[in-house]
């Protein structure tokens, strides 16, 4: 059986420690989001994320469970930070495990595109001066 998808929206920093694999699965995939420097041509301190938490828990739970539903047994992490995160610090992980390596690129680029178009979380630029 696989574990529950899980995810966190929190202005907590992105853990960097490894996964523990569980029995038939033979790789992971992590997606991992940096603020950059930059933002329309303009030197940024950082990004300050907000969201609707109620909406974009359940959104985000919505999404886990269908992701098992159309994609099959998978195990995925999902972190977005919330709150102001300076440049050069993760913003998001998502963490896929699956038996096979193609499985895990293929899913945690889908997770990706359908966090950025459907989880109701904002951004706001925080320019330099």
């Amino acid at each position: 059986m696989t574990p529950p998808a899980s995810f966190v929206l929190s202005p907590a920093p992105i853990p960097t420690t490894p996964s523990e694999f569980q029995p038939g699965e033979g790789a992971e995939a992590q997606f991992l989001g940096v603020v950059r420097s930059q933002e329309d041509g303009r030197t940024i301190s950082g990004i300050d994320y907000s969201a609707y938490l109620p909406m974009a828990e359940k959104t985000l739970q919505e999404l886990v469970d269908r992701g098992q539903r159309e994609h099959g047994p998978h195990r995925v992490f999902i972190q977005h930070r919330l709150g102001f995160v300076a440049a050069e610090q993760p913003s998001i992980v998502i963490r896929v495990q699956t038996k096979h390596s193609a499985e895990s690129f293929d899913l945690c680029r889908w997770y990706l595109k359908e966090i950025k178009t459907s989880v109701p979380i904002w951004k706001r630029a925080v320019f330099v001066g």
